[in-house]
């Protein structure tokens, strides 16, 4: 079985692509929702981030607001991101859990579907130096202006307000040119979606490949 991490920057359309995957045959798990299931209360990673982070995070039933969270973790959103050092407290607090998870869940699929493709969609591969935990490495890239709209239209805010929250939350990720120099495919969903489809085509008859055991 092959294991491919498939990353980005934020708002660069991974899940999109993890989607297309999905329907050419890839297993696909998304680590944002396995960090949801561990926030579950009762779950050790939802008390350690509480005793982190404090009860203001908590909406009135006991669950963790994730847009509180990413104000206290990132700082009000008109921090500069040089203020936004309580990311790195959060990450590691979460990223060993959900690695573990990621990699357990490869395992299960591996016995399952020994010649597949099992991918794991994830924004901080590079970040959480869990790279050398997969076969192969695609990086989902964009421009600056699609990014912003994305990111305007996934959180109902005005484009100029997206604009500098995309540009502090990146700065507190590696560089787009860094992670596309560790990238062993690079999918540019900066055109139509036909065209991203279309690569998405091209890198996963190479996946193919490799999962059956051919040549690159």
């Amino acid at each position: 079985m092959l294991k491919v991490g498939l990353t980005g920057g934020i708002a660069s359309g991974k899940s999109v692509v993890g989607e297309m995957f999905v329907a050419l045959g890839a297993h696909l798990v998304q680590a944002d929702r396995i960090a949801h299931e561990l926030m579950r209360p009762g779950q050790a990673v939802y008390n350690e981030v509480v005793r982190h982070f404090g009860r203001g995070i908590l909406d009135p039933d006991g669950t963790v607001n994730r847009s509180k969270l990413a104000e206290t973790a990132f700082g009000p959103p008109d921090a500069p991101a040089s203020k936004a050092s309580r990311i790195a407290e959060l990450n590691r607090i979460v990223h060993p859990v959900v690695i573990r998870s990621q990699d357990e869940w490869m395992h299960a699929i591996g016995l399952q579907d020994p010649h597949g493709v099992a991918i794991v969609e994830a924004a901080l591969i590079l970040e959480a130096k869990a790279a050398d935990h997969f076969d192969q490495l695609i990086v989902v890239t964009c421009n600056a202006d699609q990014r912003a709209s994305r990111f305007a239209a996934r959180q109902k805010i005005d484009l100029e307000a997206a604009r500098r929250e995309v540009q502090r939350r990146m700065a507190a990720q590696l560089s787009e040119e860094e992670k596309i120099k560790a990238a062993d495919f690079i999918i540019d969903n900066s055109g139509t979606l036909e065209h991203t489809r279309e690569q998405v085509r091209q890198v996963w008859e190479n996946l193919q490949r490799q999962a059956q055991g051919g040549e690159l």
